[in-house]
Parts: C-alpha cells; structure tokens; sequence
C-alpha cells in the first residue's frame, strides 16, 4: 500500500509540470547524425558520411523502407554543422550552400512527403559548439526562420553561452516558438551544462518551458559512456523523476545501438535501460549498413510499446549490488490497485561468464504469487509464473527484460 501511495504521488506531482503546447505526449523517436555524423563536413573524401542534404534525405528513405517509420521513429533530426558561417543580408540564418544546395525548405519539404517529421539544431550562445552562428541577439527572427522552414523539432544546444542566462533565454526562445504558431517540439540543453558544472537544475522551470531536456553530458559510442550516463540517472533520481511525464522528458542522449562501441548485449541493455527511463529514442547510427541484430532490437513492438506507455512513470533503479541492479518501471494495466511493471536486470559485469542472480518479486515490491512475466527479448517463451524465488541466468554487460503483469488479484484491503 505504501508503494503505491507513493507512485500515485508522484504521478500526480509529474502530471502538475509541462510545457503546454501539446507536443510529445510521449516520448519522441527517431534519427538524427550527431553521435553517427559528427561535424562531418568533407564530401569530397567522405561522400556518404558529410552533413548534407543527401545524408538526411537518404535517412528519411530508409526511416521508411526498413520499417523505422511504421515501429514509431517518425523524426528526422539534423545536427550541428548545416549552417553557413554567417548569416544573410537579412540576418537570418542560412545553411551552408555546397552541402545543402536546394535549401531547408526543400529538405523539410522532403522529409515530409515521407510522412516524417524534420527537426534541426542550433545553440543558445553566440556560435554554435562547432562554431557556425548562435542565436543569442536572434531569438525572435530565428524561431521565425524555423517556423518558415516547417521545422517540427528544434534542438538548442548552450555552447558559447552564459550559463547564468539559460533560464530568461531557454524561456524566451520557447515564447517565441510557441508564437510563431507552428507545432514545434522544444528540446533544451538547459541542464546538461548546469549538471556537469555541478550546478542542479531546476526541473521545475525547465519543463514548464521544454518538451524534453539533457539531463548530463554527451554519450560517446562506448559501453563505459553509457554506463556513466546511467550512473547519473541512477544517483539523482529522486531530482528529475517527477517531472518526467507528457510533453515534457528527461533525456539521457541518443541510441548508439549499430554502431561501433556496443556488443549485441551492451545494445539489448541500452534499449531495455532507455525504455525503463522513458527516455526519447533518437537513433544516431548508419542506416544503410545497421545489422539485422541490432534492427530488430530496434524495431522491438513490445519494448516500444512500454516506452510509449500511457501511465508515462519514468522508472528508477531499486538495486544496486555487486555490480548487479534492477530498475523497474510502473506502467498499464494496473488490474485491482496493482501495476504491472518493466524490469531490467542488469549485469555490469566484464567477465567471460554469465552470472546467477536470485531474487523475489516482493524483493522489487511486487506480489511473487500474481504476477507472470514474459521476456521482452523472446516474447515467444511462455512466460514465467514465479512462486518464490526466480533465478536467472545475465549476460555480462548483458540484461534480462521482463514485462510483469498481474493476474487474479485479490482486491487490495
């Protein structure tokens, strides 16, 4: 009874935060080129890795033909590195015209012929964190600009910046999103560089003003990195958990599964771990070479559907020993007072075995008799219908997934 007074609690604080523009009610997916891409801007030496228009216009093609587009990934996402390196005889921004030669409007155009989204990047400070023009004095005119282009999603990043000023700015461009009149989720590098400056953000100003938000610092294509972002999650949930909800996320950076740094396990693990902290799932790998592995762990109906979960309870971790955790998510049908609930085992573990783990469902805080659980991995395996202690057998730097769902409950007393 006490643990789920204190999930409705929280339930109740998170949906009381947002940012009203009815945009991301869940958590927002798709593809976009920085972790992949860089600041790729060579396409004489590298053809199909330089940030053009024909890089994002063959991801859109593939979002569609390899299924990305029907699983749920319906935004395509440039990155830094699209801009010319000043401005028009008008002030506004402009991309660079070698790389981008029929313009932003033609491109967003593209995109949506598909039946995508298109979103782009640019940064709060002066320059750019690869140095192309900021917005800081252009507020007003660049959402303008975007709105212009049909742009669906805008990244503003805060190199080159002030950091004291982040909250009249974030705020401010927001107002000035919103008042151009067109849908355009609003995500915000706010508390990324307040966090990794030891500053702790206010979550609560934050997500009245941003559709989702970069709660550290970037995540590079390694196993190591990953696990860092997840220690920060881990360490400072209580922070930031409330205010994750509809319309307004916590964002722990993008999928690098089909890239170079995860194992086929480490990649499991990232999905699994992602969708326990609702987190957006923004793709940043090469589309026309990702492994048939790797695309169906993407592509995974079951594990989507929880990160796309109606409750939108961001989950935490219950579990830490031994380089063993357990998180847990909370998410429908809640069935006589109950919910069911996502669980990752995760082994953090670098050795050449699989390690044992023993536990109990009242150990998560769950009923061990009324629950069946079925993995998520191989959701053909009849599911487990634990009666006292389960044992498991976890990969190293491997995970179990689980959805466990309650079944003939007694009405709570």
């Amino acid at each position: 009874m006490l643990k789920l007074f204190y999930i409705l609690i929280c339930y109740f604080i998170t949906h009381s935060h947002g940012l009203d523009n009815g945009l991301a009610l869940t958590p927002p997916m798709g593809w976009l080129s920085w972790e992949r891409y860089r600041c790729t801007i060579d396409c004489k030496n590298y053809p199909t890795e330089c940030i053009s228009e024909d890089l994002f216009k063959r991801a859109a093609d593939l979002m569609v033909s390899e299924g990305f587009l029907d699983a749920g990934y319906e935004y395509v996402i440039i990155d830094d590195c699209w801009l010319a390196n000043e401005r028009d005889e008008n002030g506004r921004l402009q991309p660079d015209p070698e790389r981008f030669p029929s313009g932003i409007k033609a491109l967003a155009d593209y995109v949506h012929k598909k039946g995508l989204k298109f979103g782009i990047y640019e940064d709060y400070g002066t320059k750019t964190c690869a140095g192309y023009p900021g917005i800081l004095g252009h507020l007003e005119i660049d959402a303008k600009t975007f709105a212009d282009w049909e742009v669906d999603y805008v990244k503003i990043d805060g190199c080159n910046a002030n950091i004291s000023t982040f909250a009249e700015g974030y705020t401010a461009f927001g107002k000035y999103l919103n008042e151009t009149g067109r849908p355009i989720v609003y995500q915000c590098q706010w508390s990324t560089y307040e966090e990794i400056n030891g500053i702790h953000s206010d979550y609560a100003a934050i997500s009245k003003t941003c559709n989702l938000w970069r709660n550290y610092g970037d995540i590079q294509d390694s196993w190591d990195s990953l696990l860092d972002v997840l220690d920060f999650f881990g360490k400072h949930q209580d922070r930031f958990i409330p205010y994750a909800g509809p319309g307004h996320w916590n964002d722990p950076d993008m999928i690098i599964i089909g890239n170079y740094g995860l194992t086929y396990d480490q990649s499991r693990a990232q999905m699994a771990l992602w969708t326990i902290l609702s987190a957006p799932l923004l793709l940043s790998t090469d589309l026309t070479s990702i492994r048939p592995a790797h695309k169906e762990i993407l592509l995974n109906k079951d594990i989507i559907a929880i990160n796309k979960d109606p409750l939108a309870i961001q989950g935490r971790r219950v579990y830490k020993e031994k380089k063993i955790e357990v998180w847990t998510r909370p998410i429908s049908p809640i069935i006589d007072g109950y919910y069911s609930y996502a669980i990752c085992i995760l082994n953090r573990n670098r050795n050449e075995m699989p390690t044992k783990v023993n536990f109990t469902l009242s150990d998560l805080g769950l009923n061990a008799t009324n629950y069946n659980l079925q993995d998520l991995f191989d959701p053909d395996k009849d599911p487990i219908n634990p009666v006292s202690v389960i044992q498991i057998s976890v990969n190293p730097s491997g995970v179990k997934f689980y959805k466990a769902y309650p079944f003939e409950i007694n009405k709570l007393l």
